[in-house]
């Protein structure tokens, strides 16, 4: 075997190969790339979900925003002076005191 030249076996590959600091380097930036090529894909996936709940939520948001109007609205109805006072007579027969029968107390 002439100096510098490896052996290389049936498959093409050196017999003896030393491991090399530069040789582990190179394995190590291999990794650490395809490990954030794996955290970019999975925050990007998470991002995407996310967002998808987060406008089902503006969306529910947006339809209790228009219900809560609605049931305001028909509390002023339900609760206008002029409806209470007509319900008090019609249901309960109450009337306004005659200014005879009313009596003022002083502290």
């Amino acid at each position: 075997m002439a100096q510098g030249r490896l052996d290389i076996n049936a498959f093409g590959w050196p017999l003896r190969q030393t491991i090399t600091p530069r040789f582990l380097l190179v394995l190590a930036l291999l990794a650490a790339c395809l490990l954030s090529a794996l955290a970019v894909i999975s925050v990007s996936h998470q991002t995407r979900v996310q967002y998808a709940q987060l406008q089902q939520l503006e969306r529910e948001q947006q339809q209790l925003q228009t219900e809560w109007g609605q049931l305001l609205l028909e509390e002023s109805a339900w609760s206008a002076p002029s409806r209470i006072e007509r319900l008090a007579i019609e249901r309960l027969e109450m009337h306004l005191p005659d200014v005879h029968n009313v009596e003022v107390i002083t502290p």
